[in-house]
């Protein structure tokens, strides 16, 4: 389904927000790698916000998403009070591994070996 003006809204204005938050509470640097927002998306009724993380070298990424989850009421409480005049609704904060970058990564691997293989062809004939 497509997404609506308004969700496309909330989930811009929600992304926006929330990178100085992430940054304010310690949440962009952990494990000695990058926590990034790749992405926010709003169901349709606005009652919840899927964001989608991007872990760059961080050992354990599920440990890192579940610290990021368990502090998901101090985000919100920072978020609300950010947005609190231009929403009537706090939408429900879920948080998700966005596992993007690790997929172009392997691709791009793969297409190296490929080439490789390639070449590797040529000279033998």
């Amino acid at each position: 389904m497509q997404e609506g003006k308004r969700q496309k809204q909330v989930a811009g204005l929600l992304m926006e927000e929330l990178n100085p938050i992430f940054q304010r509470l310690g949440l962009n640097m952990m494990d000695g790698g990058m926590v990034s927002i790749a992405g926010v998306k709003v169901t349709p009724d606005l009652l919840e916000a899927r964001i989608y993380l991007s872990f760059f070298q961080i050992q354990q990424p599920a440990l890192a998403l579940k610290l990021i989850t368990e502090r998901a009421w101090e985000i919100k409480k920072e978020l609300t009070a950010k947005v609190k005049n231009q929403l009537r609704r706090m939408p429900e904060l879920k948080f998700f591994l966005d596992d993007t970058l690790e997929h172009v990564f392997h691709m791009e691997e793969i297409f190296k070996k490929i080439n490789e293989d390639k070449d590797k062809h040529k000279t033998d004939e």
